[in-house]
């Protein structure tokens, strides 16, 4: 079975899309549909701007979206998924790839996502920090034993988690994780506390926008980044969107049950081979491949 996933924020580079503007007509109609409904020119940013311009949460989340759904369109009849995921916001991209949100709708909900994290980071002084070679169940107990707010935010692979929340906290947190044995316990140039407790009034305002947002039932299978599981019922969609912002990535319990439903190749649609490289990890006989334009001719 044929699964597709789609990249989150981090995937992001210089000249992303253009190869896809200048080879398909469609691609072009969209990129420039989506400069109408941001009311903004992403696409000079996207094909021209530079590395810290594409760091704008503001930008780089709808730019990564634009990539992967706009790529995904132009496969055209070769675009068969039965089963889809999306790390964080790569969620969204596999929502209106499959069917369940318009594109314009999808990219509408995305900007408001992106300025709403923002406008949370800015609320408060946090982070996240990236955590090597441990296992998850000692990464969450030093988490809860540790004061402030600090939470496992990223199941990314075995081995491999990320965790969030306030400053102070993650680097006691950091401390504390090394002297359990962790490889590395770094600190990421992050510009807040994604999927913990931090993200409240984001997702405050995120919910209202996905309550009056329209889904369909989609084309197959989606697995949420909450659940970890097959879900279909536009409801449930709509529930665990809501949940996505303070509740961690369960991306390995995601692409374990994906491979135990009978997924066994997995092509990442969008900037990057990250999310190839974390199924891997997860599963080494998995099969991956990167989506790219000529798998339309």
């Amino acid at each position: 079975m044929n699964a597709y996933i789609f990249p989150g924020q981090g995937a992001q580079f210089s000249g992303m899309g253009l190869d896809l503007y200048e080879n398909s007509p469609l691609a072009q109609e969209l990129f420039e549909k989506a400069n109408d409904i941001l009311g903004f020119h992403i696409t000079d940013i996207m094909f021209e701007g530079s590395a810290e311009d594409l760091k704008e949460t503001k930008v780089t989340q709808p730019a990564i979206f634009l990539h992967s759904v706009i790529l995904a369109k132009t496969l055209g009849d070769s675009f068969k998924p039965d089963m889809v995921a999306g790390h964080s916001l790569g969620e969204f991209s596999a929502l209106v790839a499959a069917g369940a949100l318009t594109f314009e709708d999808g990219l509408k909900l995305v900007s408001q996502r992106a300025q709403a994290m923002q406008k949370a980071c800015e609320l408060q002084s946090s982070t996240m920090a990236a955590v090597l070679g441990l296992a998850d169940d000692i990464v969450e107990n030093i988490c809860a034993d540790t004061e402030g707010i600090v939470v496992a935010a990223n199941y990314n692979c075995p081995g491999q988690l990320v965790i969030s929340g306030d400053v102070e906290a993650i680097n006691k947190a950091c401390e504390a994780l090394k002297d359990a044995g962790a490889r590395r316990a770094l600190v990421l140039p992050v510009g807040g506390a994604f999927h913990s407790p931090l993200m409240e009034p984001a997702r405050e305002e995120l919910a209202a926008a996905i309550e009056n947002t329209t889904f369909s039932k989609p084309n197959c299978p989606i697995y949420q980044n909450v659940a970890a599981s097959a879900i279909t019922d536009e409801n449930e969609i709509k529930a665990n969107l809501i949940l996505q912002l303070t509740a961690p990535v369960r991306w390995t319990q995601s692409v374990q049950q994906m491979i135990m439903d009978g997924a066994s190749h997995f092509t990442e649609v969008g900037p990057g081979k990250v999310l190839q490289g974390l199924v891997k990890k997860i599963h080494r006989d998995a099969k991956t491949a990167s989506a790219t334009l000529e798998s339309n001719a």
